[in-house]
This record gives structure tokens, C-alpha cells and sequence, in this order.
């Protein structure tokens, strides 16, 4: 999985409400167009790039498909924001000391 298209393809605000709307109950594109007030083509072209990053994968149910976010895609996410979670909380912010890997120890204050 490549976390950078998953970011990027959820850095839409639209795919983000599509996405989250999602994360509710599964949805068909007419369902989506819907309740977020987009037209279906738009919701296609969205689902489209999603379905590409890897975030949904569609169910047919005769001529529908329904959508659902891909369960291991929101664990990868998870995961990925909890380790940045975790080496931001073990930073040392002591904002007295440079720690810049230019400086020499002589510029030290």
C-alpha cells in the first residue's frame, strides 16, 4: 500500500466525505450522489480514484455496487498515523538547544 495515495486521494474534501460517509454503511454511487448533494458521474470519478489508491473496494448487488472502505487499507492508515503519533510524542522539544546536524557543538549557546 502506498500511504502517499491513499493521503493524496483522501486530501480531496469530497472524497474525504465520501470516505467517511463510508466508514458509516455501505453506499451505491445514486446512494452517495444523494446525501451529499454531488451528481453520480462525480461520485463515480471520485470512487474511481479511491477504488485506485486502494481506500474501497465495490459488492455488486444485481446492477448496483455497493462500496465499503477496505478494511485493511484503514488499518494500514491507522497504523501509519500511530507510529507518527508515537515519534512525535518521544521528540525531545527542549527548544533551548539546537539540534540541527549543521551546527558545530562550538555554536552551541
Amino acid at each position: 500500500m502506498e500511504f502517499d495515495c491513499m493521503l493524496k486521494a483522501l486530501g480531496e474534501p469530497m472524497r474525504l466525505k465520501i470516505f467517511r460517509a463510508l466508514l458509516e454503511r455501505k453506499h451505491c454511487v445514486r446512494s452517495l450522489s444523494r446525501k451529499l448533494g454531488v451528481s453520480e458521474s462525480a461520485i463515480s470519478q471520485h470512487m474511481k480514484v479511491m477504488k485506485e489508491a486502494g481506500l474501497v473496494y465495490g459488492q455488486k448487488y444485481g446492477y448496483h455496487t455497493h462500496y465499503l472502505p477496505a478494511q485493511d487499507a484503514v488499518d494500514f492508515l491507522a497504523e501509519a498515523f500511530e507510529r507518527m503519533r508515537l515519534a512525535a510524542r518521544a521528540l525531545d522539544r527542549d527548544m533551548t538547544v539546537c539540534q540541527c546536524e549543521y551546527r558545530k557543538e562550538s555554536d552551541q549557546p
